[in-house]
């Protein structure tokens, strides 16, 4: 089977979004939603979140490090964590999160190595 690096889909009216059967094991640890670095959304697995991110988010040397500070506040800020409907692989959202995002319904997810970047379709 091929790898899906990136899916349409339109939210439904209780800002659920289903996550194609190709990628649903992804996310069977659960799933970290944030905001990205511009106006769109991050999806992770819970496991890649607690094994990759958290542990980028906490190697500065100084409780100082500014850029590491904004980076956590970028990422910590609005962060939710979630789970994968077991019916029909969904996840809900947090209408913040959307807000950030300019999404309405329509959105398009691609995948960005480990995680997928989640913004509204043109």
């Amino acid at each position: 089977m091929a790898q899906v690096d990136y899916f349409e889909r339109k939210l439904d009216d209780k800002r659920r979004l289903t996550i194609p059967v190709e990628v649903r094991t992804e996310f069977n640890s659960g799933v970290i939603i944030t905001r990205g670095f511009g106006r769109y959304l991050h999806i992770y697995p819970k496991m890649v979140w607690d094994e990759d991110v958290e542990t980028a988010l906490n190697t500065s040397t100084s409780i100082l490090d500014e850029k590491t500070a904004d980076i956590n506040v970028q990422f910590r800020r609005g962060k939710t964590e979630a789970e994968l409907d077991d019916k029909q692989g969904r996840i809900t959202f947090e209408q913040h999160l959307l807000d950030y995002a300019d999404i309405d319904r329509a959105v398009v997810a691609v995948r960005a190595g480990k995680y997928w970047r989640l913004m509204a379709s043109d």
